[in-house]
């Protein structure tokens, strides 16, 4: 349902972004992901619009901000959402982290997803950087069996592995976020050394690496080469040795951690 690997946008805008959602189109990207917080859902709308390819082609995702988790405020905010990405639904829909000290409860804000879907503003709902104790809760309220996917942040250096395996026993499907942790895969030797077996690149590794666990990734990039890079990863397969290797990089470093952040598992 979700495609396995799409486009990230975050830190994009304008220009920028237009370009980076045309070229991606172009090397066949059908899934790209925004959100309400990037501020560029209009820019991303304009490159899908211009691109030539069906919307009914492209898997689409954008995610709501905390402050619009009240249930009427959500959908209005969806709406917006929409206008600005110029369709009448998108894909998938995300709460983009947990209310902060649970201000607005789960079950209003996943309340509010399931109308929206009723509606056909957009085909499926999900959450992102929610906890286990929070899926937990999540799954349990009235439309949370709707649920299909937790975006969280994984890479080399975050396995997230706890978290990851809950989501999937429970049946969701987990979209990792910066897979590439920020570039910095591209600086460590054990990656460069499978790399080099491999004849590819250590980000190759690493989003191949995602890819073997059943995760989505969708790494961002604003070059043709890296784009194209990155689509080549989902065909390259890595022993078990290798991911053994890779699995013992984990040191539980964090990027995305704002001061709203959950109280994270470990």
């Amino acid at each position: 349902m979700i495609p396995d690997i799409g486009l990230g946008t975050y830190r994009l805008k304008g220009q920028e972004v237009i370009d980076s959602v045309t070229t991606a189109l172009e090397l066949g990207y059908r899934h790209i992901d925004t959100a309400q917080m990037y501020g560029n859902e209009a820019d991303v709308g304009q490159a899908i619009a211009e691109s030539g390819v069906a919307r009914k082609d492209i898997f689409l995702t954008t995610k709501i901000w905390t402050d619009r988790f009240a249930h009427d405020d959500l959908i209005k905010s969806l709406e917006e959402s929409l206008e600005k990405l110029g369709t009448d639904h998108v894909d998938l829909v995300l709460l983009h982290w947990p209310s902060p000290d649970n201000e607005v409860p789960v079950a209003e804000s996943i309340g509010a997803l399931v109308e929206a879907k009723k509606r056909g503003l957009t085909r499926n709902i999900g959450v992102s950087n929610f906890t286990i104790a929070q899926i937990d809760e999540a799954l349990g309220v009235e439309g949370g069996d709707q649920i299909v996917t937790n975006q969280i942040e994984v890479h080399p250096f975050l396995a997230n592995k706890a978290l990851v395996k809950h989501c999937q026993q429970k049946g969701l499907r987990v979209t990792g976020y910066m897979p590439l942790a920020v570039g910095k895969v591209m600086e460590d030797d054990t990656l460069k050394e499978i790399a080099d077996h491999h004849g590819v690149t250590p980000a190759q590794v690493a989003l191949a690496w995602v890819a073997a666990r059943d995760i989505v990734v969708i790494p961002s990039s604003t070059k043709r080469a890296h784009q194209q890079s990155n689509l080549e990863a989902m065909t390259l397969s890595l022993s078990d040795d290798e991911i053994e290797r890779i699995n013992a990089l984990d040191r539980g470093e964090r990027i995305a951690n704002p001061s709203f952040a959950p109280a994270w598992d470990e």
